[in-house]
Parts: structure tokens; C-alpha cells; sequence
């Protein structure tokens, strides 16, 4: 649940940034940012997919599924620091909507 609340934090951001437009001082920084923690996010939501339809109990699958658990982790690290960054930015909504 917290990723899809980040999910759609991420999504009103870009909404936010693309409303200020390319006057808004860090705008394509901020979009490039989004852009890459949208994509982190729904890479590692489809690797946690693909390893809850493997069976954990195969020991076959158990250094790939161990494999694919490190890289989402990673991926949920870099989405993290990506969206301190963000924060760091200061998107804010205007005024008009």
C-alpha cells in the first residue's frame, strides 16, 4: 500500500510541475526525478510480482528468486533517495486548480 501512495505522490508532483511549467526553476530536474522513481517503482512492483508466483519451497528457484529480491531492494532504495531529492526540490502546487 505505501508503494501506490508514493506511486500517486510521485504522479500529483509531475502534475504539479507540469502545471508551473518550464518557468519553474528546477523543471526538467524535478521531471527527469519523477520520471526515473515512477519507472523504479513499477519495475520492482512486477519483480515482487514475478516472485510471489514462484514457489519459494523449489530449491530451483531459490537463488533466482533470492537474485530478483536484491535487485527490487535496491530499486526501492534508489526510489527512496530519488524522492528525497524530489522533496529537496520543493515542487509545489499552484494556486490556480
Amino acid at each position: 500500500m505505501l508503494d501506490v501512495a508514493l506511486l500517486m505522490a510521485n504522479a500529483s508532483q509531475l502534475k504539479a510541475v507540469l502545471e508551473q511549467g518550464p518557468e519553474f526553476k528546477y523543471y526538467l530536474t524535478v521531471i527527469v526525478l519523477i520520471a526515473a522513481s515512477l519507472f523504479f517503482q513499477v519495475v520492482a512492483g512486477a519483480l515482487f510480482v514475478h516472485m510471489a508466483r514462484k514457489n519459494l519451497n523449489d530449491v530451483a528457484n531459490q537463488r533466482k528468486l533470492n537474485i530478483i529480491n536484491n535487485v527490487a531492494t535496491v530499486l526501492v532504495f534508489l526510489t527512496v533517495i530519488i524522492n528525497i531529492f524530489i522533496t529537496a526540490f520543493g515542487v509545489q502546487k499552484t494556486g490556480s486548480q
